[in-house]
């Protein structure tokens, strides 16, 4: 998430901590698997944990539907697939809820395993912590009106006449400028705005990822659909990371997402939670 209010703002470069060894975590109680680690065979001790037997995680539990706390529970699709993690490693699953900007630095301070927030694996990141390969994917799509008339084609919205809306100063809203051209971009500092503008009828579409339209419709049934286009507007994958040189870690979760990709999981916990068709997962399973 770029210059976003949604989740988008997960992939905002992170602003450097001079405090990070100050950082408040806030436990949540304890979630997931409660068996021991040699009922599993899984051997935390071989996976660098710093507490052998339990899996600390740093998220940011305030981006519905992908992590959230329905009341003090932790809940959402990272939440059901890390309770997953644990049971497949055999180790109990501790959350810590902490601002954002704080989740890098703390892993970097050993405050947590793991940090599962649908972190971008750029470049300059890889080279404070290491990533698990992709677990949750992002797409961006069309959202327009029920029956809209304007057709079923990018080259049908990119016309003259055509308004389409976004989050104001997000990667939405230049996708739409580089994607649509001849079209007009009208943003919303508020992403809700931007889609209510379509549902009201006083623009053709919004560009936005396909989880928030599918929140949005779930509040407002019957009022946006996404446009079946043969392919996002844009896609990419969020990534689990992780301390620095835990190649032991890294491998163990990429063994569980490939087998939770191959037998299923993903896809259903993807279905339940983010929206109601899952995209391409990342080969090499």
């Amino acid at each position: 998430m770029n210059a976003r209010f949604s989740m988008r703002a997960l992939r905002l470069p992170l602003v450097a901590a001079a405090a990070a060894a100050a950082l408040a975590l806030t436990a949540c109680a304890g979630t997931g698997s409660s068996a021991a680690p040699e009922e599993s065979g899984a051997g935390s001790e071989d996976i660098g944990l710093m507490t052998p037997g339990t899996l600390v995680v740093g998220m940011n539990l305030q981006y519905k539907p992908q992590m959230f706390l329905d009341g003090d529970t932790p809940s959402g699709y990272d939440v059901d697939l890390l309770n997953a993690l644990a049971d497949d490693l055999g180790v109990k699953l501790d959350i810590k809820n902490l601002d954002f900007n704080g989740l890098i630095p703390g892993l970097q301070a050993a405050q947590f395993d793991m940090v599962s927030v649908g972190l971008g694996a750029t470049d300059e990141r890889k080279k404070v912590i290491d990533f698990s390969r992709g677990y949750v994917p992002y797409a961006t799509i069309l959202g327009v009106a029920p029956g809209a008339a304007r057709g079923e084609t990018i080259e049908d919205y990119n016309k003259e006449g055509v308004v389409i809306t976004a989050l104001q100063g997000s990667t939405g809203e230049q996708l739409v400028r580089d994607t649509f051209p001849n079209a007009t971009v009208t943003g919303f500092p508020d992403q809700n705005a931007a889609l209510l503008e379509v549902a009201t009828g006083r623009a053709d579409a919004v560009v936005v990822e396909d989880y928030i339209l599918a929140e949005f419709d779930r509040a407002n049934p019957g009022q946006l659909e996404a446009l079946d286009l043969d392919e996002p507007l844009s896609l990419y994958y969020g990534a689990w990371g992780v301390q620095k040189d835990n190649a032991a870690l890294v491998k163990k979760l990429d063994e569980f997402l490939c087998k939770a990709q191959n037998d299923g999981t993903l896809e259903q916990l993807y279905t339940k939670w983010m929206a109601p068709t899952m995209p391409a997962m990342p080969e090499g399973c």
